[in-house]
Formats: C-alpha cells, structure tokens, sequence
C-alpha cells in the first residue's frame, strides 16, 4: 500500500481558504496529477486543504478559474472530519515552567492566550527528553495541561480504522496485513496532524516529527508498506515535504527558509521568529 499526505497550498489562515500562491501551488500539483497517481483521495474538512484538493483533482471552485476538469477523479473524495490540523492547544497561565517553552500572546487583560502545542522553542524541547519517548511525552507538562492525549487517541483510532478497512490492522506497535494491497490512498490535509500520523505508525513520540521536520506549503510525502515477513508490516517513507512539482513549474516554497517556516538565523528579522 502505498500514502501520500499533501499539504495545503498556501493559506488564507483568518479565511481559511488558499490565497494566490496557495493556488499556483495547487495548480502546480494538478498538472502532474496523471503522473502521481492518487488512487483514492481524502480531505480534511477545513477550506485550504478543500481548496487543494478541488483545483488538484481538476473539480472547479467559486473564483478559482483554469484548471482542466478530471471526470474520472470527481467521485473520489472524502471529507473526513478527523484529518482537520491536529487542533490540541495548551494553557500556560498557570504553569510557569511552559510559559518558557513556547513564545506566547497575551489578553487585554494580561493574561496569555492558548497555542497550538507545536512550535515549542528547540531550548526547551532538546532538555526535556520525555517530550521525546514514544511513552513518556504523555506525562510531560504539555500533555497534562493541554487536550493533546484525548485528540490524540481519537486521531490514530480514526486512522487505524481505515487502515483496517484497506487490510492493515493495528496490533500493539505493528500493523497485522490481513489483505495485501498496492492501492494508494491520498490525504490532503496539514502538517501538524500528518506529522502526528507519522509518530503513530513509527511508534515514536509525535513531538519528533512536529519539532523535527518540515513540510512546505503543497508538498507531498510518500510512505510504502514494506512487509519483509509475511503478515507483518512496516510504513517506510520515500520523501517527506517533496516540492518537486513547484521546481518544474517554476516556483518555489514561496516563504521557506532554507531550515523551515522559522528563521534560518536569528539576526534575520525578516523571517518568522515567533
């Protein structure tokens, strides 16, 4: 079996839709969509990942002109209300050790606003090593003073259900192959809840995808089952963040410093810090 997790082009975030580069990106995906074979495809619910989606797979959208209509692709979507971005956010107000672990906005009355529990400051994450134990990181501050476990549970049980649907069934740390399949399977949805996708069927912490890797606006990673021992298989990933199409359209991750979305040095207070 073959998955593929694409990003959203990029966003709008306050309208959630895409904004004109997010088109290009997605545009860029559509033209070489007969080349990646996409096999059946899913869709976060939120309106960027729908936006990519619909101009990828050639389906029109109010004020999105020029991309060809794909008939054979039209009945192969589904919404799937857990492939929104993984949505934990945490409280830091009454816990001062976190309130030096993320960079936080304040109230009108002072007081700090809930952040999504990505984003963490490298300082703090790389000197609290449970953050980044498969079983640990569900004991660390983080996880006590966020909704991340519940989300967390809900998200990888929605998932192992399909998974079992196309013939892989989760048993302990593995997945059990109870029918072969070389079909592929498509996500277009968000970095941090394919992040945390990726901790699950890796078995390790989803703190070390989501502090560790990067994944453009649009762009495609690819994991292949790998089943060494009959019954018994392993997801392997063949290109994270992948931005291929945007080089052959002539474009590129348009606000992407060479190390991420943060800045690539602190003295350059063009890129994002915060």
């Amino acid at each position: 079996m073959r998955l593929l997790f694409i990003r959203h082009g990029d966003p709008d975030y306050k309208n959630d839709c895409l904004n004109e580069i997010g088109i290009r990106e997605a545009r860029a995906l559509a033209a070489l969509r007969p080349q990646m074979d996409l096999g059946t495809c899913f869709v976060s619910p939120l309106g960027r990942s729908q936006e990519t989606a619909a101009i990828t797979l050639g389906r029109e959208i109010p004020g999105v002109q020029g991309v060809a209509a794909a008939d054979n692709c039209r009945d192969l979507l589904t919404t799937l209300d857990w492939l929104q971005e993984f949505p934990a956010r945490i409280d830091a107000n009454d816990v001062p050790l976190l309130q030096d672990a993320y960079y936080l906005r304040t109230s009108p009355d002072g007081s700090f606003k809930t952040r999504i529990i990505w984003d963490m400051y490298p300082s703090y994450y790389v000197e609290h090593p449970a953050y980044s134990d498969y079983e640990d990181w569900r004991t660390t501050l983080v996880a006590h003073h966020s909704d991340m476990i519940e989300i967390y549970e809900r998200v990888i049980a929605s998932f192992d259900e399909l998974l079992a649907a196309h013939g892989y069934v989760r048993e302990g740390r593995h997945y059990r192959v109870e029918k072969e399949s070389t079909e592929t399977l498509t996500f277009f949805c968000h970095f941090g809840i394919t992040s945390v996708l990726l901790s699950h069927m890796w078995n390790v912490s989803p703190f070390v995808p989501l502090q560790s890797l990067c994944m453009p606006t649009s762009s495609v990673t690819e994991l292949y089952t790998e089943e060494r021992q009959k019954g018994y298989t392993h997801f392997r990933a063949t290109r994270i963040g992948d931005t291929t199409h945007l080089t052959m359209a002539g474009l590129k991750p348009e606000r992407l410093p060479h190390s991420a979305l943060f800045a690539e040095v602190y003295s350059d207070f063009s890129q994002r810090h915060d």
